[in-house]
């Protein structure tokens, strides 16, 4: 069994559609982020950067004892490692793979994160940024698609790349961007959309969903951590 500590974002999706395509037993722990769980010494214990998501697998690859592993982009690769799937064999589609998963943690999710803080959540509306992380999505956004030019997926297969990328274009509206003016990425999102796994990963903790505006108390432990 496999421990998911969880919250229904980008980066907790990631996980659960994983976690669904793959088959793998798993429990949800929800990290309520916007109450401030992160910041608990136990969830600490297991993602010392206090974000969510994280997993602890009580049947380790190797055996042993349980392991604990946080960051988005590491634990895909330990589930697609632990069950053989979601990742080829051979060095060149392996790191295929690995590029762009890493492309995505590096760059797509963090930029449109900014798209999402300063068109969304920001107290005071700043053109300038707000332009800044709009064109940046946009540019990212194209990359994809010029990478799908001739391709079903990301990597050609359906990957653990796919995962990674997928949920980050969920909230394209939010970000301002339109799929139309990417046609290659306007397939993709469905063809990805249309899988019942993601349907079920997507569907993990949907009632925790946020209906209305964040109130002040959830921003300010939100995005006015410092170092503690």
């Amino acid at each position: 069994m496999i421990e998911l500590y969880y919250w229904p974002t980008p980066n907790g999706w990631k996980i659960s559609i994983a976690l669904e395509e793959l088959g793998l037993a798993y429990s949800v722990k929800y990290v309520d982020i916007g109450k401030g769980d992160q910041f608990k010494p136990e969830f600490l214990a297991i993602s010392p950067n206090n974000k969510m998501p994280g997993i602890v697998d009580r049947d380790p690859m190797g055996g042993g004892d349980p392991l604990a592993i946080f960051e988005s982009g590491a634990i895909l690769l330990y589930l697609a490692e632990k069950t053989g799937r979601l990742m080829p064999k051979d060095v060149r589609g392996r790191y295929d793979v690995i590029q762009w998963l890493v492309w995505q943690v590096a760059g797509l999710g963090p930029m449109l994160g900014q798209a999402h803080h300063f068109r969304g959540y920001a107290p005071e509306q700043i053109p300038y940024a707000i332009e800044r992380y709009t064109n940046e999505a946009h540019r990212l956004y194209s990359v994809l698609n010029r990478r799908l030019e001739g391709r079903e997926y990301v990597c050609g297969e359906y990957t653990i790349a796919d995962i990674a990328c997928w949920p980050w274009i969920v909230p394209y509206e939010r970000q301002g961007q339109k799929l139309e003016e990417f046609p290659n990425l306007q397939r993709w999102f469905a063809a990805v959309k249309s899988r019942p796994a993601v349907t079920r990963g997507m569907a993990v903790g949907a009632e925790h969903r946020q209906a209305g505006p964040m109130d002040e108390k959830a921003k300010q432990i939100l995005f006015g951590q410092r170092g503690r």
